[in-house]
């Protein structure tokens, strides 16, 4: 247990002791109403004090009983004790999917830190969201059947959860665990497990190099179809081939190849491509690859209401388009459920020093990551954002950065041979990128970068 609460909220609520039972209830069933999820503090005084709460057997088991029998739909609560300054309290948490929720047979919606009556048109919307969940597209059967997965696909997944130690079964076939998690009906695929297990073109990715920022012309394009466990995985190598890569010593000898996009970052935002799209609408997960920026698309609004910062920065729960497919990509460990997605790609870009910005409309979400090149100033970038450099210059522009050295050191440095350095100096200084300030003495002419900066943005 993480350190308590300084105070009551929207997801939190203090009962002194069990004696407060019911409110506890009606409380957990607010919390569940407004943001499917909430916890309850046994032995807590509502102004986070910490007084006692005697816990026996019996104690856990009146909780469990009191929220299977008084809240409706059932839930499952997660019951645990603690010791804090020497005393004992008891945590529940209540997490659920299938709003509205009653207690005592009356909803309830949390506002700050009261627990209301809920409104009747609230409540009949609720009920319609609940209806269409429960008749959703992924949730419906498909007109595949079990012999339809790939079971070098299926097994591979199976294996990932396993090691991740989130499906632990006895039975391993497609059968067993296809339907533990929710994804059959009987020997038949629902819309979800074709999806995930099934080639077929019920997913479509679409990727694209562009030779400038605008999408007039390309150099490369591709279009696929199948699984999500199988395009997901392509969309991200495609993507780690397209992008640029830098070297960098580490006061040895030996070669770091560093992405200018986080890699993690990348499959971050693929797989929440694919999980979260709008499925039905029948277009594509689309992958660009610009001069100074790199996009990856899902159609599908973004929830209404809510932006991208509510879940980097306000630590928003979770809202799920599709929950079957997310749920099965969680136990495979492919992602996180909690929302964590778009702060995982920010935490990583921030951390890399990379730009990356959020857009959203009615027809789709788009992730955008800033290149490396975005940052130089037009006259240095044109030869970068063409790809035009050699593995060999980029290692020398890495060393020289750090100062002017004589081509015998650099040779030494980087690995490659007097020749191979003199040959990619004189064609770096074609390009006005490096320039000679010291005759030839022993170890060479000596080199330096004309624009050190730049240069140092590149390959930081």
């Amino acid at each position: 247990m993480a350190s308590m609460p300084e105070r009551e909220s929207e997801t939190i609520e203090y009962k002194r002791s069990t004696a407060e039972l019911k409110q506890a209830v009606i409380s957990l069933v607010a919390m569940l109403n407004k943001h499917g999820a909430g916890t309850v503090y046994f032995g807590v005084a509502n102004d986070g004090k910490i007084i006692g709460q005697d816990v026996s057997a019996d104690t856990l088991r009146t909780i469990s009983q009191a929220i299977g029998n008084h809240i409706r739909p059932t839930v499952y609560p997660t019951v645990t004790t603690h010791t804090r300054g020497g005393r004992e309290i008891i945590e529940v948490t209540c997490e659920g999917s299938q709003r509205p929720y009653l207690a005592y047979n009356i909803p309830r919606i949390r506002v700050a830190d009261e627990d209301l009556v809920m409104e009747q048109p609230t409540y009949e919307d609720m009920l319609r969201k609940r209806a269409t969940h429960t008749h959703a597209w992924e949730a419906q059967a498909a007109t595949y059947t079990i012999d339809d997965v790939d079971t070098d696909l299926f097994n591979t997944y199976l294996a990932r959860a396993r090691e991740a130690g989130r499906i632990e079964v006895p039975d391993t076939t497609p059968q067993a665990v296809l339907t533990q998690l929710g994804l059959t009906h009987g020997t038949q695929l629902t819309n979800a497990a074709a999806a995930l297990f099934v080639n077929t073109d019920i997913n479509e990715l679409q990727m694209a190099r562009f030779p400038t920022d605008e999408r007039l012309t390309f150099t490369d394009m591709k279009r696929l179809s199948g699984p999500i466990l199988s395009l997901a995985p392509a969309a991200v190598n495609y993507l780690i081939n397209a992008i640029d890569w830098r070297v960098e010593f580490h006061g040895d000898l030996a070669r770091h190849e560093v992405p200018e996009i986080p890699i993690d970052a990348l499959r971050e935002a693929v797989i929440n491509a694919f999980a979260h799209r709008n499925i039905e609408s029948g277009e594509a997960v689309d992958i660009a690859v610009h001069r100074s920026f790199v996009e990856i698309s899902s159609p599908g609004a973004f929830p209404t209401g809510l932006t991208p910062d509510m879940f980097i920065h306000g630590g928003h729960r979770p809202v799920r388009r599709n929950p079957l497919i997310t749920r099965a990509l969680y136990y495979s460990k492919d992602m996180e459920s909690f929302a964590t997605g778009l702060k995982r790609i920010q935490v990583a870009c921030d951390e890399a020093g990379v730009r990356v910005e959020y857009f959203l409309d009615q027809y789709g979400f788009t992730v955008r990551f800033y290149r490396r090149a975005a940052s130089l100033p037009s006259a240095a970038s044109s030869a970068f954002a063409e790809d035009s450099l050699s593995p060999v210059e980029r290692d020398l522009i890495t060393v020289l950065k750090n100062g002017a050295q004589p081509i015998s050191a650099l040779s030494a440095t980087t690995g490659y041979t007097v020749n191979q350095v003199r040959h990619a100096l004189t064609a770096m200084r074609a390009r006005g990128q490096a320039r000679m300030i010291g005759g030839r003495g022993a170890g060479g002419a000596t080199y330096e970068l004309t624009h050190a900066p730049h240069y140092a943005q590149l390959t930081d």
